[in-house]
């Protein structure tokens, strides 16, 4: 199993949510974090919990839309000479359920491609060619479980193009200790999921950060968060290991 104490780890969406958790959690196990939301001020609070774990941390603000806010975030933290070793592209957008899917506006399907398809596309490329230089690196891109729904599709057709892309660029990762895997937190109770769900945040981890710490050189898997539920991180490992 990964040690992550002393690693970097960039969480997008990180404000709340999902990201939130994916953050403390980290930040438990030592690892230092970058923070990502739309605002500097969305994170505040946040920075004050995970610094105060002992780890080293910092926020920096894009939105996700926007390309080119997306590279200047990645500028930065290059400017800050952060060797990033974790990604965790968990930021994502429902921009409606459509019960007239006949009306469905293109607007739903280009906003949710740009958040939540082709910003992690462009962190990925960024960022992994320098795991692969160092020798070290995970990439976990968070997917949706959500099927024969087209009161949804502009999500779920932009989370079905970023399963694609995960798995095609995983199958051709060089034989170096970078991986790259698939999650799915389940239907919870956020922003994003809406407060009849039935799962409470809480219950995305361990399921939703083991893949940073899988060793198997497995790239290309989806590992679903609600199935490690109630584990220890050490028996998620486990389990992770034999999908």
């Amino acid at each position: 199993m990964v040690n992550v104490k002393g690693k970097w780890a960039l969480v997008t969406g990180s404000s709340r949510g999902v990201g939130r958790q994916i953050a403390l959690f980290m930040a438990k196990e030592g690892c230092n974090l970058i923070l990502h939301s739309r605002s500097l001020a969305h994170t505040g609070k946040l920075l004050e919990e995970v610094t105060a774990m002992g780890v080293e941390a910092y926020a920096v603000e894009a939105e996700l839309s926007d390309p080119a806010a997306v590279n200047r975030m990645l500028d930065e933290m290059e400017e800050k000479g952060t060797p990033v070793d974790i990604v965790f592209n968990d930021a994502g957008v429902q921009i409606a359920y459509r019960d007239n899917y006949w009306e469905t506006p293109v607007e739903d399907f280009t906003q949710s491609f740009m958040i939540n398809t082709i910003a992690p596309a462009i962190i990925c490329y960024r960022l992994i060619p320098k795991m692969i230089e160092r020798g070290f690196g995970r990439v976990i891109n968070t997917t949706s479980g959500i099927r024969n729904e087209p009161q949804q599709a502009g999500y779920s057709a932009s989370k079905a193009a970023l399963d694609k892309f995960t798995t095609d660029l995983a199958s051709a990762l060089p034989e170096a200790d970078v991986m790259m895997n698939l999650t799915d937190p389940g239907w919870l109770r956020t922003d994003l999921g809406g407060p009849n769900a039935p799962g409470a945040v809480e219950s995305c981890v361990p399921g939703i950060v083991v893949g940073a710490f899988l060793d198997d050189g497995k790239s290309g898997r989806l590992l679903p968060a609600q199935a490690f539920t109630g584990m220890t991180l050490e028996d998620a490992v486990k389990k992770a290991r034999e999908m």
